[in-house]
């Protein structure tokens, strides 16, 4: 198993490749898209009044030169980026849409990816939503006022209409005032995501990139009067059976699958960890499931880590794991702090459990 930590676009930096070498990481996921902040901070909350902000089309960082840039940086500083997470809402609004655009945006989808290969970045995630990463809460939840991250569908208009020239929870031109996009049923939601994995899992296979899906969160059946993919997770075995591609993997978010109304995460991590279908893992803890639920310190929340890690152990997971995010520190740097907690708990978590069976 190999242990790394997600770094934000502001934090694409030679500071923060240190940082994640100095934790004892040997790798990392990158966000290239601009939705957090170190203003608005990570994962800020959003509502049907506020967004993420606005999404950038076809920003140089996308390109060859400017992955190669940031991937040689990351290695001038001893850390390899592992995997990218999420297509900019700009460049691919008409494929989660199906609007006019599509065709085109596929096409740039395809490059991108090519790119990525061409660079030597193994793993993709992504989200297919057209909510997005929406309605979260910043609240002090977390294990001695810790502020964190929290959900409760009762506090939130969670039927709002989305604006059209809004996508995934980001702006990506203005429209027209008052004017809202369709509502989405699920029918059509997996028509179009099974025709985009058609498109560009080819390209994943020649490029040698495996396009990793995380689950919906929050894991609701339906927001903003449109379907969700992903929010039990029995969806995950229905996306694997829409393309068997090798390249068509999952990015396995241990909180969001928790924070699911039905399942049994610890089945579910043996059974895709044990099919190889995993491309990388958010280590990360909840206390309840949707419609209400908390995102707490690893050691305080419903999920049992450690037996986590015996089963990614026995099923001989050789992927990524990432705290993804995690309560914040009352202190400076808190975000530092918190990330600093989360890895050390990891660290010292994996050490054990190879050790227990050594000495098996």
């Amino acid at each position: 198993m190999k242990l790394g930590i997600g770094l934000y676009r502001h934090m694409l930096d030679r500071n923060h490749f240190k940082f994640a070498k100095q934790l004892g990481c040997s790798h990392v996921i990158v966000h290239l898209v601009n939705y957090y902040s170190e203003k608005q901070g990570i994962l800020p909350a959003t509502d049907d009044k506020t967004n993420y902000g606005e999404s950038i089309e076809n920003d140089f960082i996308w390109s060859y030169d400017g992955l190669k840039n940031l991937k040689d940086i990351a290695a001038e500083e001893g850390i390899e980026i592992y995997g990218i997470e999420n297509f900019s809402p700009a460049d691919w609004y008409d494929v989660l849409l199906d609007g006019p655009h599509r065709d085109e945006q596929v096409e740039n989808l395809k490059r991108i990816i090519a790119n990525v290969g061409r660079v030597g970045i193994r793993n993709f995630g992504y989200n297919f939503s057209i909510a997005g990463v929406w309605g979260h809460k910043r609240l002090a939840v977390a294990r001695g006022g810790a502020v964190s991250v929290c959900f409760d569908a009762s506090a939130l208009p969670i039927d709002a209409s989305i604006p059209d020239g809004e996508v995934w929870n980001m702006t990506y031109r203005d429209g027209p005032k008052d004017t809202f996009i369709a509502p989405v049923s699920h029918a059509d939601l997996w028509n179009r995501f099974e025709r985009f994995l058609n498109e560009i899992l080819p390209v994943c296979e020649k490029s040698g990139v495996a396009l990793a899906l995380h689950p919906d969160d929050p894991p609701m059946p339906e927001l903003r009067q449109t379907a969700r993919l992903v929010y039990q997770p029995k969806y995950y075995d229905k996306l694997i059976n829409l393309n068997k591609s090798p390249m068509n993997q999952l990015e396995f978010c241990l909180g969001s699958l928790k924070e699911m109304s039905e399942g049994n995460i610890y089945k579910e991590t043996e059974k895709y960890s044990r099919n190889k279908r995993i491309s990388y893992i958010h280590f990360r803890n909840v206390k309840g499931t949707v419609p209400k639920y908390d995102e707490v310190f690893l050691d305080e929340g419903d999920i049992d880590m450690f037996k986590i890690l015996r089963i990614l152990r026995d099923t001989e997971y050789t992927g990524l794991l990432i705290p993804d995010h995690t309560p914040e520190m009352t202190c400076p740097g808190s975000w530092y702090a918190g990330m600093a907690y989360a890895i050390g708990y990891m660290k010292a978590a994996i050490r054990a459990i190879c050790e227990e069976k050594c000495n098996e």
